[in-house]
C-alpha cells in the first residue's frame, strides 16, 4: 500500500559543481604474494590524488571483490568524506568495474586510472591544457609514451598530414619513460631511438605527444554516453580495453593524445622507496581550477571508416609508417628502430 505523494516525484536535479571525475577500479582479493603490496600502494595513489585534484573534483572508487580489510579501508575513507562514491561488487572484471562507475553520472571529464598510479602535481591542469588547445582532444594521459604512436591515431595523422606541426621532438623526461619501463618489468620497453624523440603535434602554446595510454587517462564524458558495448566478457586484458576506451574515442573523431612533460608514475604491485619520496614532494594542491571543454562536433560514422578503417590500414602498416616518419624528420635508423 502506498499513501501519499512522494515529494520528489518529478523533480529535476540539480547542476553539480563537479565537472571532473575520476574513477579507479580497485581489486585486491587478499594480501598474499602478487598483492601484498597492494593495499600500501593504493593507499599511495589515493593519498597522491587528494594532494593533486581541485575542489569540483568528484572521485569514485569502485570495490571490485576486494578483501575486507581493503572494503573497510575504502568505506573509512567515504565516511570521512574524502572519496565521493564507493560502489560495491563482486569481481567483475576491471572494465566491468568501470562501466558501473560511468553510469548515472554526467560529467564534462572522465578520468580512468588504475589504482597503482602516483599523481604528480599539476596533472590536472596539464591534461585541460592538451583539452585547451588542441580542441579535437578526446583522450589526454598525463605519461606520455614514445610507442603510443601507432595506437588508434591514424585520424591524426589524417587530419595533420602534410602540416609542418606534426613532427618529431626531443623527449622531455626521458627518465620517466626508463621508470615506467621498469615498473612493467621490461628494462628494454623504450630503446635509444624512443628515448630521444618522440611524434608530436604543436600549435603556437604548447606540444603534444601522439597517442595515450591505458593505464591513467582523461576523456571527454561525452564519449561515454553512447556506448555501444556494456558489458566485457573478460576480467582482465582481451579486446575489452580496446572496444570500451579506444574505438569510442575515434569513432567520434577524436584524438588520442599525451602531455608533453610526465605528469605521474606507474607504481606496479611491489612498494619501493622512491614512492614515499615522491608523495613528499606533493603539496596539498589549494587552487581551484575553473575550466569549461569547448563542445566540438562529433564527426560521421563514414569519417570515422576512412579515416581509421581504410586510411589506418595503410598508414599503420610498419613497412609504409616507416617512410613516414623519416619524412617527419626521423633519420633512416631511428625509424626503422622506432617500429621494432
Amino acid at each position: 500500500m502506498r499513501l501519499g505523494f512522494n515529494p520528489n516525484k518529478d523533480k529535476g536535479i540539480l547542476n553539480s559543481d563537479y565537472y571532473h571525475q575520476i574513477i579507479i577500479p580497485v581489486y585486491i582479493p587478499n594480501k598474499n604474494d602478487y598483492f601484498k603490496d597492494s593495499l600500501i600502494i593504493l593507499k599511495l595513489c589515493l593519498e597522491s590524488l587528494f594532494r593533486t585534484v581541485h575542489k569540483k573534483t568528484f572521485i569514485t572508487i569502485v570495490n571490485n571483490g576486494s578483501c575486507e580489510e581493503v572494503t573497510n579501508f575504502l568505506q573509512e575513507l567515504y565516511l570521512q568524506k574524502k572519496i565521493h562514491e564507493v560502489l560495491e561488487t563482486t569481481n567483475i572484471g576491471k572494465l566491468n568495474a568501470i562501466l558501473k562507475g560511468i553510469v548515472g553520472h554526467n560529467f564534462p571529464l572522465v578520468t580512468i586510472t588504475d589504482s597503482d598510479v602516483l599523481f604528480l602535481a599539476g596533472w590536472q591542469k596539464a591534461s585541460y591544457s592538451i583539452f585547451e588547445n588542441f580542441p579535437k582532444a578526446g583522450a589526454v594521459c598525463p605519461t606520455p609514451s614514445s610507442r603510443s604512436l601507432r595506437t588508434y591515431t591514424s585520424n591524426i595523422y589524417w587530419d595533420n598530414f602534410f602540416s609542418k606541426k606534426l613532427t618529431f621532438s626531443k623527449v622531455k623526461n626521458p627518465l620517466a619513460l626508463k621508470s615506467f619501463a621498469i615498473s612493467v618489468g621490461n628494462l628494454d620497453f623504450y630503446n635509444k631511438s624512443h628515448l630521444d624523440n618522440y611524434f608530436t603535434l604543436s600549435n603556437k602554446n604548447e606540444k603534444a605527444v601522439i597517442g595515450a595510454g591505458h593505464f591513467v587517462g582523461t576523456y571527454r564524458g561525452e564519449i561515454f554516453n553512447s556506448l555501444e558495448i556494456k558489458y566485457s566478457n573478460y576480467k582482465l586484458g582481451g579486446k575489452s580495453e580496446n572496444d570500451i576506451l579506444d574505438l569510442p574515442v575515434v569513432k567520434k573523431g577524436f584524438w588520442r593524445l599525451s602531455t608533453e612533460d610526465n605528469y605521474a608514475y606507474h607504481m606496479g604491485n611491489v612498494l619501493e622507496d622512491w614512492m614515499n619520496d615522491e608523495i613528499s614532494k606533493i603539496g596539498k594542491n589549494i587552487l581551484n581550477v575553473d575550466f569549461k571543454l569547448k563542445p566540438v562536433q562529433a564527426s560521421s560514422k563514414w569519417l570515422y571508416i576512412i579515416k581509421t578503417k581504410f586510411f589506418g590500414k595503410v598508414i599503420l602498416n610498419k613497412k609504409i609508417m616507416k617512410y613516414f616518419l623519416r619524412w617527419k624528420g626521423l633519420s633512416k635508423e631511428d625509424a626503422r628502430n622506432y617500429l621494432t
